[in-house]
């Protein structure tokens, strides 16, 4: 059998419950999605092939899909196998669906561990009553503990639009992964079209928006159905593809850092430049405030509200990152920008437009790369986890190696 589980990420939640959608035959497939669809449940992963019991199905529990919904009528003998092997997880809902409605039927799959069993075509109503089964079968979201010790949670904000908060917080994030070797989410609240996806060159079919409109059903388990693995390691909740229509509380947007905290060594945040976060609890909370900005007034001026209005007692989270920097360009200097901001500058991120704009067009992250820029936000996250800068690199060369 031709294995098309081989690239298997992260699945997806559909609302509070997670589907796996499993059937070699489209048209039958399509006719349960869209009766999915019909009854609000959108986020459902389809699988086009009978998963091998041996490799794929181990695989496909450790996802932690709610429910299973499998074709009969492909390869019946092999359905109820697979059926069997799933069902044997007790917290997981098998469902079947079938042309063929034979009360022996009907027997074999009660007798391999099917709780469901819905007739094609299927019938909205009765849809809608196996979910809520389902759903009542399944617990509801465990309150956080309060002894296990929390990850770090470091906020990237922009002082202005454009000032390319980001591209800094997405390599940073990469960075914590590759050079700290810990576990690290990425988090876009830069709503409602954040860019970090893009950036990372990753197509995830869940945002955080579905975090948020689920907020009081947000578990570990939960979240990690929603985040998608890049290949550097690094998990992301990204933002959007499209305009959401959600406002985003500050106890939902609580519920969701604290459970990315409980879960995960560092959770970095790309607020963009939401100053309207700025007053919430996520910058309180926050270990590290990492603000983003360039040498020009409009960035001076709009950093300076925001340090007026939200760090006026001087907290010691708040770091400044000058991006985009040039020490000769002839523009607001250091020194000024120190004094106008009444902080120094911690962290300078050269400028190198031909490196960042390769990046922007290949998708790949300036972290995974030899750069003065990688190797500046490289110390950020270095010095983020307790450990040393890395040494600069020695010009020229020995002949002795």
């Amino acid at each position: 059998m031709q294995n098309h589980f081989e690239d298997l990420e992260t699945p997806v939640g559909a609302g509070d419950l997670s589907i796996a959608l499993i059937g070699p035959n489209e048209n039958r497939r399509r006719i349960v999605a869209n009766a999915l669809a019909g009854a609000g449940s959108s986020m459902v992963r389809e699988f086009p092939a009978y998963p091998n019991k041996t490799t794929d199905v181990p695989r496909l529990l450790e996802q932690n899909f709610d429910i299973f919904i499998i074709d009969l009528d492909g390869d019946q003998r092999y359905a109820l196998e697979l059926v069997e092997e799933i069902a044997a997880n007790p917290a997981i809902t098998v469902m079947v669906f079938s042309m063929n409605n034979d009360p022996n039927l009907l027997m074999s799959c009660m007798r391999a561990g099917a709780r469901e069993f819905l007739s094609q075509p299927v019938a909205l109503s009765q849809l809608n009553d196996a979910l809520s089964r389902a759903s009542q079968r399944r617990p509801m979201a465990r309150p956080l503990s309060s002894n296990k010790p929390g990850g770090k949670v470091l906020v990237f904000l922009g002082g202005k639009g454009g000032s390319g908060v980001t591209t800094v917080a997405c390599n940073f994030a990469v960075s914590l992964v590759q050079e700290c070797q810990q576990s690290a989410v990425l988090i876009d609240l830069d709503l409602p079209l954040g860019d970090a996806a893009l950036n990372l060159g990753i197509a995830p079919q869940f945002s955080t928006v579905d975090a948020l409109q689920n907020y009081t059903r947000l578990d570990q388990n939960f979240l990690s159905k929603l985040l998608t693995k890049h290949s550097s390691g690094l998990l992301v909740l990204a933002a959007p593809g499209k305009f959401p229509q959600v406002e985003v509380s500050n106890e939902a947007m609580e519920r969701l850092v604290a459970v990315a905290r409980s879960s995960y060594d560092f959770v970095v945040v790309d607020a963009g430049s939401r100053f309207d976060l700025s007053g919430t609890t996520l910058v309180d909370q926050a270990d590290t405030v990492y603000l983003v900005m360039q040498a020009g007034i409009p960035e001076l001026r709009n950093s300076h509200r925001v340090i007026s209005e939200y760090f006026k007692t001087g907290n010691s989270n708040l770091e400044i990152v000058l991006n985009r920097f040039m020490p000769r360009s002839g523009g607001v200097d250091e020194e000024h920008i120190s004094k106008a901001l009444t902080r120094p500058v911690q962290w300078k991120i050269p400028s190198d437009y031909v490196t960042v704009r390769r990046m922007q067009n290949e998708a790949t992250p300036l972290a995974l790369e030899d750069s003065m820029i990688a190797r500046a936000i490289q110390d950020m996250a270095r010095t983020a986890c307790g450990m040393p800068a890395k040494p600069e690199k020695k010009k020229g060369f020995s002949l002795f190696g």
